[in-house]
Order: structure tokens, then sequence, then C-alpha cells
């Protein structure tokens, strides 16, 4: 994707948080918000409302909960790229205490202030959060165990750079664990260049198959994607209406033709993949 357009997504998605993170609303992906005001707080068990305040788990902006997979260790270091609000660190946070520490990258001050507020009432000291691009991450080679993230690898415009990076900061051994959109059948060209779309996780969402080339060829092995939830009519249609209201259906498709052409067009899933070494 060329430069411009790569910047042009960066520009709309850091908009579009930025006023998520001011209304503090309850979730990033369009397709998998529901009518319930608890949805982020649905995403994680009970175990989570234990250590956490309600106000940060309402302001979970995924579409999974990626610490459920990434079998976190005490003194391990955690990244979160894209990290919103910053639930997903301070719950890592918690579990690599006393010795390690959370780190979540993101690029919005809205959010990372959000997430700093969050921090202070959750009362959690081995978290930090850091401003910046996931493709381009401000720590040293080699620094991370684990690399986390949740709906947010989809709204790059430049995913080859997020997986050098994710593997440059992995230690050798280190592992992905990412709740991420993964689409099931390529959408039509027209869709890809919708930005409500693109901000909403759906149009810059990567096929299962083109998912793994790019963590093969950044180095990645032992790669798996687990299929959590499919985004059926139900989903996609509010994404849909959002799109028709601002003016960007592409031209000859009406509102129905762009819900059938979504339906069933992406799912939610775990992606876990490991950095080679010891």
């Amino acid at each position: 994707m060329a430069r411009k357009d790569t910047n042009e997504i960066r520009d709309a998605v850091r908009t579009h948080y930025a006023e998520a993170a001011r209304a503090r609303e309850s979730s990033c992906c369009g397709p998998v918000r529901t009518a319930e005001a608890d949805f982020g707080r649905s995403l994680y068990g009970e175990d989570a409302a234990e250590v956490l305040p309600e106000t940060a788990l309402a302001t979970s902006f995924g579409c999974g909960n990626p610490t459920l997979v990434a079998e976190l260790r005490p003194g391990e270091v955690v990244l979160d790229l894209g990290s919103g609000g910053g639930v997903d660190v301070l719950l890592s946070a918690r579990r690599v205490a006393p010795d390690g520490i959370a780190y979540g990258l993101d690029m919005t001050p809205e959010m990372l202030a959000l997430a700093r507020r969050n921090q202070a009432e959750a009362g959690v000291a081995n978290a930090e959060f850091l401003e910046g691009t996931i493709e381009d991450v401000p720590l040293p080679d080699e620094s991370v165990d684990v690399i986390i993230s949740n709906c947010v690898i989809n709204l790059s415009g430049d995913k080859p750079a997020v997986f050098r990076e994710a593997f440059r900061v992995l230690r050798p051994g280190g592992r992905l664990a990412i709740a991420d959109v993964v689409l099931r059948r390529e959408l039509a060209a027209p869709l890809q260049r919708v930005m409500s779309l693109w901000t909403g996780c759906l149009a810059g969402a990567l096929a299962e198959s083109d998912y793994r080339r790019e963590l093969e060829i950044a180095g990645f092995d032992e790669i798996g994607i687990e299929p959590a939830n499919v985004y059926d009519r139900a989903g996609i249609v509010r994404m849909a209406e959002e799109a028709s209201a601002s003016a960007e259906l592409p031209r000859g498709m009406d509102l129905d033709e762009v819900i059938t052409e979504l339906d069933g067009a992406a799912m939610s899933a775990f992606i876990r993949a490991r950095r080679p070494g010891r």
C-alpha cells in the first residue's frame, strides 16, 4: 500500500479512536458491537472484574481477550500493540508481577490519557504506556517476552512492518498472542477502500492464509489461528448503515448489497506464533 494511503489510514484511525476515547465507548470493532452497554466487560471473566475497576473494563475497545491465550508468567516483559484504554496491559501486569512489566503502545494521546487514568484507578504500578506506532515500536531489540494485541493489527496500513517490528523486539523463543479480525473471504475491491470499514476493523483485515504468510515472512514459526466468532448479518448492519449515512457506499452498491457482501466475511480469531530460539 502506498505511503500516502498508509498515512491516510493512520490519520483516520487516530481520529476515530480519539473520539471513542473521549466518549468512553465500549468496543473498537464495529462488527462485534452489541446493544449491551457492558459489551467490553463481557470479553473478560469474573477474575478480571475482581482486579480491575468496572470503569476500566467498560473501556475495552477490542474483539477478544488475548490474555486468555498469552500464558503469561511472573517476571515476563509484555508488550500490547495498540493498547487503547489499557485493560489488557493492566491484566497482564497483574499476571507478570511482581518482577515483570507490561508495556502498552498506542499512537492516540486521548487513548493514552484514558489508559493512565485506568491504571491509576486500578493501582497497578508495573505498567507503562508509550506513545508511538505499531509499525515503529520504541523498544530495543529482543527486549520483550510476549506480545499481545487486541483487534488492532487489522487497522494498520503496513502490516509487514508490524510483524517485522514484533519479531525484532521479541526475544528468541518469545511469543505472539493476539486477538484480531480475520477475513474468511476477500472483500470486493470497492469495499476495501471504504474508510469507515477500515476504522471498523473490516476493510484492513487479512485473510487467514495471508496472515500465516506474513508471519512466516517476518520469521515466526508455530503459527496457529483459532476462530472465535464469525460476524453475521446482524453484526455488520450497523457498520453498513454508518457507511451509507456518511455517503461512503461504493458507487453502484446499495445498502443491502453491502450488507450481503459483508455477511459472514469476517471472524474474530486468536493468533499465536513464536520467534524461533531458546
